[in-house]
Formats: C-alpha cells, sequence, structure tokens
C-alpha cells in the first residue's frame, strides 16, 4: 500500500515534520486537499507534488500547463463532470481515453466516465492547482457550474430537504408543497432558470428516469448534460416548478401545461423572461420542459433572419399581396413562428386588421389581436377561424394546419379576399402541396390559394472568435452538393473551440431557406396531381434555392459548417 502524501514528503525531504503539521492545521480551518494547502502556504511547488503523486499512485504524471487539447476529446467529459470529479480528458487513442486526475484511486469518477463515452480509462495524474486551470481554460467559464455544485452540496447536506417519501403513493399534498418550499430547492430552481439563461438555452429539460434524475440544456439547438440531482430530490424539483408555473401539483398522470414569468436585472436594466412550461407523466415520474421565451432574442426584421436576397425578395412579394395563402414549415424548433411574426410585424400598420389564432401565444406583439387556443372548451383552430371570418379581418395568422377541419377554412379564407399565414409540419417546400391534398384538400382548391411555401431550419453559427479554415478534398465537396467548378475554389471553415463558445465551435443560429413561389408552370402541375418530386424539380429549373443550396451559399460565406448543413439538409 502507498505510503501518505505527506510523510512521502516528509521522507524525501521535502517538507519538515512541523510544516507538515502547519499543513494540516490549514487544511482542517479551510478544507481542500493537503497537496493543494502545501502549495498556497508555499512549502512546496506544483510539480514536487506531482512527482509526488505519480510515485505514490505508481501512474505517470503531466504538465497540463504545456499541454494543448484536442476540443473534440473535451467534448466527450460535459463540464460538471470534470468539475466534480476534478479531471480533464487529454486524449483518445482506439477505445482508450486519457485523463488527467488529482486522485487516480477514485474508482467512481472513472466508471462515472468509462460508462458516459464508452471508452476504456487510462488515467495521468496532475496537481489539484494544473487541473483547475486547465478546466478553466479548456470549458471556459465554470462559475455557474461551481455555484450549482455548492448548492448540491448544500442540498446533500440538508436532511430536512431530503425527507421525501420515494413512493407517490405514500406522499401527501402538505408534504410535496413543504419539500417544494425549501429555501435550498427553492435555490436549486431558480438557478438553473438563470443558468438557462446565462448560457443562452432555449429549453431546459427535467427528466426522470429509474436510477438517474438529470437537467439538460438546448443551446444552439444541440441538448447538452448540466446537472445530475439527487434522485430524493426528484418530486420536490418538479414540484417546485409546478407551483412556479401555477399548475396542480397533485395532478401527476396528466400532461399540463403553464407559464412562469421572471422579472430579473441585467446590466442595471430590469428584464422580462417567460418559461413556458410543459409536464409529461412518464414511467418513473413527470418530466418537465420549459421553454424560455426572451422578447430580445425575437428578430422582427426580415433582412436579418438569414434569407437569400432573391428568397427574401419572392417571399415579401408574397405576403404583401393582398389575399392567399403563404405556409411555413419546418419541424419544431426551427425558427417557423419567429419567420411568421417577421411576417406580421412587417404588415402591421394602423389599416390592417390581423388576427392570430396560437397555440400558445409565444410573444405578445402590440396592434396585433392574438388569440390563444383552449381545446378543453373547444376553441380550437378551426372554431377561432370561424369567427375570425366574421371580424372584418385583412390578414389572418393560424398557429399551425393540423386537420382537414383548418385546412378546408384556411383555403376558403384565402379565396376570399383574406392574407392567411401558417405553419406545416412537412420535411421541404414541394411536399407541402401533397400533405394538403392528403388532408381532403381539392388539387384545384391548393392550385388556385397558396402563393407561396417556404420551408427553413435552423443550423448552428461557427463562433467568430475562433472560426478557421478547414481541410477538405474537393471530392468531398461535390459530394456534399457544390458543383465541380465551386469545389475548386471553396473554402470551408469551422470553429475550433475556445472560451467564447464553450470549446464547441459554435456560438448562436443561422437561418436556411427553401423558398417556392407558387407560378403558373407550377399550378399547371398541382392541377394535374404531380408528385412533390416533379414540383421540386420544375420548381428548381424556375429558380427556386433548395435547403441544401442555402446551406452550401452559407457555408462558403463561412457562417456554418458543412458537417451542421449536412446534418440538416438533404440533397
Amino acid at each position: 500500500m502507498s505510503s501518505r502524501l505527506g510523510e512521502i514528503l516528509v521522507k524525501d525531504s521535502l517538507i519538515t515534520a512541523d510544516q507538515l503539521k502547519q499543513a494540516l492545521e490549514h487544511q482542517k480551518k479551510s478544507g481542500g486537499r493537503l497537496g493543494t494547502c502545501l502549495v498556497k502556504l508555499g512549502l512546496v511547488n506544483d510539480d514536487d507534488i506531482t512527482a509526488v503523486l505519480s510515485r505514490q499512485y505508481g501512474v505517470p504524471s503531466i504538465n497540463l500547463k504545456f499541454y494543448e487539447v484536442d476540443p473534440a476529446v473535451i467534448k466527450l467529459v460535459p463540464q460538471e463532470t470534470a468539475v466534480r470529479y476534478q479531471i480533464v480528458p487529454l486524449s483518445r487513442v482506439g477505445s482508450t481515453l486519457t485523463i488527467a486526475m488529482t486522485d487516480p484511486t477514485n474508482v467512481f469518477a472513472m466508471d462515472d466516465i468509462k460508462f458516459m463515452t464508452g471508452f476504456n480509462v487510462e488515467p495521468v495524474v496532475a496537481s489539484e492547482t494544473a487541473i483547475s486551470e486547465a478546466i478553466h481554460k479548456f470549458y471556459g467559464d465554470v462559475e455557474s457550474v461551481g455555484e450549482l455544485d455548492k448548492v448540491m452540496k448544500d442540498l446533500a447536506g440538508d436532511e430536512a430537504a431530503l425527507e421525501i417519501s420515494a413512493d407517490e403513493a405514500e406522499m401527501d399534498l402538505a408534504t410535496l408543497e413543504k419539500a417544494a418550499e425549501e429555501a435550498p430547492i427553492i435555490k436549486l430552481v431558480n438557478l438553473i432558470l438563470t443558468d438557462a439563461v446565462k448560457r443562452g438555452a432555449s429549453d431546459i429539460h427535467i427528466e426522470p428516469y429509474e436510477k438517474e434524475f438529470r437537467a439538460r440544456f438546448r443551446i444552439d439547438g444541440i441538448l447538452q448534460n448540466v446537472m445530475a440531482p439527487p434522485m430524493k430530490l426528484k418530486d420536490a424539483i418538479t414540484s417546485r416548478i409546478k407551483i412556479m408555473a401555477k399548475l396542480d401539483i397533485s395532478e401527476k398522470r396528466l400532461p399540463q401545461d403553464g407559464r412562469i414569468m421572471i422579472k430579473y436585472l441585467k446590466d442595471g436594466k430590469k428584464k422580462e423572461l417567460d418559461f413556458r412550461v410543459s409536464t409529461v407523466p412518464t414511467l418513473f415520474g413527470e418530466k418537465v420542459v420549459m421553454r424560455l421565451l426572451d422578447k430580445e432574442n425575437l428578430r422582427l426584421d426580415m433582412t436579418k433572419l438569414g434569407f437569400e436576397q432573391e428568397s427574401l425578395t419572392k417571399f415579401e412579394r408574397q405576403i404583401l399581396k393582398p389575399y392567399g395563402m403563404v405556409l411555413v414549415t419546418g419541424p419544431t424548433g426551427s425558427g417557423k413562428t419567429n419567420t411568421l411574426y417577421s411576417s406580421v410585424a412587417r404588415l402591421n400598420t394602423h389599416e390592417t386588421n390581423i388576427m392570430t389564432a396560437e397555440d400558445p401565444v409565444e410573444f405578445q406583439l402590440p396592434g396585433i389581436n392574438q388569440v390563444q387556443m383552449k381545446e378543453q372548451i373547444g376553441l380550437n383552430f378551426a372554431s377561432a377561424l370561424r369567427a375570425f371570418l366574421r371580424q372584418d379581418p385583412n390578414i389572418i395568422l393560424v398557429g399551425e394546419i393540423r386537420d382537414f377541419e383548418t385546412a378546408e377554412i384556411a383555403v376558403k379564407a384565402a379565396l376570399t379576399g383574406h392574407l392567411v399565414l401558417s405553419t406545416l409540419h412537412t420535411n421541404d417546400a414541394p411536399s407541402t402541396i401533397s400533405r394538403l391534398m392528403n388532408m381532403g384538400i381539392e388539387p384545384f382548391l391548393v392550385a388556385t390559394s397558396v402563393n407561396l411555401i417556404c420551408a427553413q431550419r435552423l443550423v448552428r453559427r461557427i463562433c467568430v472568435g475562433c472560426k478557421e479554415p478547414m481541410q477538405i478534398t474537393p471530392e468531398a465537396l461535390v459530394e456534399a452538393g457544390y458543383t465541380p467548378e465551386e469545389a475548386q475554389v471553396t473554402t470551408v471553415q469551422h470553429g475550433r473551440g475556445c472560451g467564447t463558445c464553450n470549446n464547441t465551435g459554435y456560438k448562436g443560429r443561422v437561418g436556411l431557406y427553401e423558398v417556392m413561389e407558387i407560378t403558373d408552370e407550377l399550378r399547371e402541375l398541382i392541377l394535374v396531381g404531380a408528385s412533390a418530386l416533379e414540383l421540386k424539380k420544375k420548381a428548381i429549373e424556375l429558380g427556386m434555392i433548395t435547403l441544401r443550396r442555402s446551406g452550401l451559399t452559407k457555408s462558403a460565406l463561412g457562417q456554418t459548417t458543412l458537417e451542421e448543413v449536412v446534418r440538416e439538409t438533404v440533397l
């Protein structure tokens, strides 16, 4: 068995017995590891500690000050895991991941990382000071993680906060309310919300599993693990969020929707932030998803959304027409609402009556009559649309066309002198025509009512702080969709990873747009029941920029990476 660190240092005449006693007293008062206390007191230096630790544990040592780590390796281990276990991933060779640790005997850390990454773990030893500096260097600001960690430790030591029955059947409402109002629980939930704002997250996921309870943030469209609160806090955290959203905490069997409004100070200014809360009962408890609705992130200037100039010209030409239908399509979280809000903001004058049916109303826009859907009392898109037609509207915005009834009323409204804006869930612009026909709308009604279809996606923007050219063969560029001529002159870029972008290489997002204007040639094809493939071929002939082409253009301009374009679009 290895001798203790202090004894080895005395044995090697690096410190005296009195100095060891002094360091142990300092450790009692301020906490931390013995090695760190010795360095703080100036009794030994970092290199001495590392050399002794290496001998003590029988593993190689490393000087992290001069070690550069590939950002792809850093991404393998989340920031909070690195902070919790005081480790830094260094390199990966085959199925082996090398990590620097202060304590290579910590089997829990190694097991966790092995399970998380799927790689075998090979430890090397480094001092605590060097590891802390490396975490800060490679992961960026760890202040909020440290703060969360501190609250977690407070909670772990706070027995009152943990006195919650694991069996939901035995838990009474009063106990649940009391647990949710405990100071540490309130502090933890507030920290999760404020940390999400600081990191620029769009969604917060609180998820219970059989043996794990985790919180994740969606940042720039990608979910990232943030923390894993103790399982015992599962019900208290969920109940706290439900109380804040004014939901029924006794109802755990049905999905619920609510809203949390938070006021906070930022740079001396008061700000309001909305969280849209949704709960769903899962096998092991309620999953909570909160969407952040920040008015400041809502871009209502159409020229700044990322449209190519010719696509923007077509889009504006059609929304400025007095009647007809303009459809925006794409998956959830692709920015459809933002595009529609930008359109109505562009059309919002004192001469127009704009009415919207939304589920839910995400942002309140002045001068626009917004109606929140309430299915439980029969107020759905179809009934709202019927009522709108008796309200003398110029422009109608329908949150989503989900069924034949809504589609039929929207088409009739578009044919009777109203401009109708709406969304659909389809993969690209041409397939939207087939979707409407599959809903039961006659081809002649689709052909005469639809003015334009805009399909869109959001891709991550390259971080400007660490943008650099990327080595890629012309063959790979041609395979991605560039012409052979373009491939010879195109230079694509990527983000190296830095503190600004949390070593991801991405910061922010940009839109890709496929705008299909319904011309007379396309109308003829729709009338004869042409397939989505035929419509797409004809639209490209007429100058439509596809989603992939929009992505390739932005990749060539250095706005996004080729990897992101290939991930979100098809040829």
